[in-house]
């Protein structure tokens, strides 16, 4: 398989392709189901106003929301998988399309349910139950309704709030039209001598260069450009702020951060115990930039250093079939199950493996409920994409192991925990690769790589949950927040995290401007804590062995048959407490003395 020539879609090596035919073997197998969803879409009505005439009239409207939904989900991801084959294939960009539409005219369809059930006195929803053993699937589904019923409002109330969400989501909006289509970056030379327009995809790879000139002009080109926009998009986060707030107080919250918590049943201390945790651990992350500043042979690190690459990259070429062996070998800790699962995926098209033209970047795993869950790829010859394997297989076997076990309802697993099951594969896949190392360039590599991770996925992510947190309080108590006062905010919190070894280059009080995790709030200390989780457990799978391993098997299965936390605390990971961040924290050193040693 070569990395050099792009080869159009129906080039590629059926071998190479994942199997989406085992969900429809052809196109007019889902225009049939697209058709029979359609016409299914009326008999939801027929439940309005008479949920809670039985026991079982209660239980046959849960059942065709749960036949529905499969079907929606099934229609759905079959198109748009194979629309991500090609793009330019108008047939499934129409496809893709048009189950959209049909997802929008089904959750409106299905809209008046959950409200209907509020209404249900908790005495009588008891009664159903005892009255009606084939309720007793839904127990957790009607005892969450339940839990949320302080938080909910009339009908009525929450038709009204439902409706207000297009315009509740329209400062996110605009900021993506200005961030994605209206903000033209400057051109810059790059370590050849051409001239390159700085873009949001090529930024980081400009920040990866070995030439420092390029790095810093990358840098100040794109902060620059930023600078005129401040104000627009100071406006703009202020406002998705207040949303936040306004919903969280219309649904008798104490806090927005409260409320986004609440869906997960997370406590809050989750949060605190996160940002606090970390903070505790600072010096270690001094000493990883002293390491940095050390290895670049820089005067000063600046903050347009903090990408470059410490190790020159393995240059080994690591075909694909080669890959699944590492893949293989690596995650033999989690037993024969597991290694037994992830060849049947690797062997039965849940991968679809080359780059073709006109196939969606990047990777990801998805599937739909009955169906494999899939993988798509964009494989290079490399150990990154190994990694990438190794990850995107986690997902899969996550999902594989959830929709087997777990009724439709419960088959799906919460974002809390979705991060867990890819990072503990390429955990495992670390300590593996490190053991077989076979020189120290190589074993130095492989280090930096999950150092880097680390840095990205904890240190970053906490820093960014502590400004969510900030600038939450400070709206909640009334305080404006001005482009200056974002900014102060945002430099001290840098101060604060990369310390003493670093220049605080002035642009990095703007950062908040380009991240758009910001309008999705209280949503990015979830890698943290995912990633946290994963390195508890991975590391219990190498000490214990069978015990953990089974524990861990158990988790993937549980989909969100439970709570988050309670699923993690199953598997032998506490996360109300500060034990498994402070865990990996103790990882993270140990990678980093075994870096120091080999400089």
């Amino acid at each position: 398989m070569s990395d050099k020539k792009l080869l159009k879609r129906d080039e590629v090596p059926q071998n190479y392709k994942w199997r989406l035919d085992d969900i429809y073997a052809d196109d007019s197998l889902w225009e049939n189901d697209f058709k029979k969803l359609s016409k299914m879409l009326a008999e939801p009505e027929g439940f309005r106003g008479k949920i809670g005439s039985s026991a079982k009239t209660l239980l046959e409207c849960l059942k065709l929301q749960d036949e529905l939904g499969k079907l929606a989900d099934k229609i759905f991801v079959y198109a748009q998988m194979r629309k991500d084959e090609d793009n330019t294939n108008s047939k499934y960009q129409g496809m893709k399309d048009r189950a959209g539409s049909l997802m929008v005219k089904l959750a409106e369809v299905l809209a008046f349910i959950q409200p209907e059930i509020l209404t249900l006195e908790s005495q009588k929803l008891e009664k159903f139950m005892q009255s009606e053993p084939d309720l007793d699937v839904y127990k957790k589904y009607l005892e969450e309704i339940t839990r949320m019923k302080p938080h909910t409002l009339s009908a009525r109330e929450e038709e009204i709030i439902a409706m207000s969400g297009e315009m509740g989501a329209g400062a996110k909006n605009v900021f993506t039209m200005l961030n994605n289509a209206d903000i033209k970056f400057p051109e810059i030379k790059d370590e050849d001598g051409d001239t390159v327009a700085i873009t949001h995809g090529n930024f980081i790879k400009l920040m990866e260069s070995t030439d420092r000139r390029v790095r810093q002009e990358a840098f100040q080109g794109l902060y620059n450009t930023y600078t005129e926009q401040k104000n627009t998009i100071a406006t703009l986060l202020s406002t998705s702020v207040k949303k936040d707030i306004f919903y969280s107080r219309v649904h008798r919250y104490n806090s927005s951060l409260e409320a986004s918590l609440d869906d997960d049943n997370v406590p809050l201390s989750v949060y605190d115990n996160l940002i606090k945790t970390v903070r505790a651990h600072l010096p270690l992350f001094y000493r990883y930039l002293a390491l940095r500043k050390k290895l670049l042979g820089v005067p000063e690190l600046h903050m347009y250093d903090i990408y470059a690459p410490l190790v020159s990259e393995v240059k080994k070429e690591i075909p694909y079939e080669e890959g699944k062996e590492i893949v293989h070998q690596g995650l033999a800790a989690l037993g024969e199950q597991y290694v037994g699962d992830l060849e049947k995926g690797l062997s039965s098209g849940w991968v679809d493996v080359m780059e073709n033209k006109g196939k969606t970047s990047g990777a990801y795993s998805w599937g739909a409920y009955g169906t494999n869950p899939y993988v798509l790829l964009n494989y290079h010859n490399n150990l990154d994409n190994v990694f990438t394997l190794a990850h995107e297989m986690g997902h899969s076997l996550h999902s594989f192991y959830s929709w087997k076990t777990q009724p439709y309802i419960y088959a799906y697993y919460k974002i809390f925990v979705a991060e867990v099951a890819s990072t503990v594969n390429e955990t495992l896949l670390t300590r593996h690769l490190l053991k077989n190392a076979s020189d120290e360039q190589q074993k130095m590599y492989i280090i930096n790589h999950y150092l880097e991770d680390f840095r990205g996925t904890v240190f970053r992510q906490t820093m960014f949950a502590e400004f969510e947190k900030i600038i939450h309080e400070k709206a909640e108590n009334g305080e404006p927040l001005t482009t200056d006062t974002l900014c102060e905010i945002y430099y001290q919190l840098n101060k604060d995290f990369f310390g003493p070894e670093m220049v605080l280059d002035e642009e990095i009080a703007l950062e908040w401007a380009r991240i758009p995790h910001f309008y999705n709030a209280f949503y990015v200390y979830k890698y943290a804590t995912g990633f946290s989780a994963a390195s508890a457990l991975s590391q219990a799978i190498l000490e214990e062995g069978t015990p953990a391993v089974n524990r861990y098997l158990e988790f993937l299965a549980s989909g969100s048959s439970d709570y988050p936390v309670n699923l993690l605390k199953r598997a032998g990971v506490d996360m109300a407490t500060s034990e498994p961040v402070e865990q990996a924290l103790k990882v993270f050193e140990e990678m980093l003395g075994e870096m120091e040693k080999l400089v």
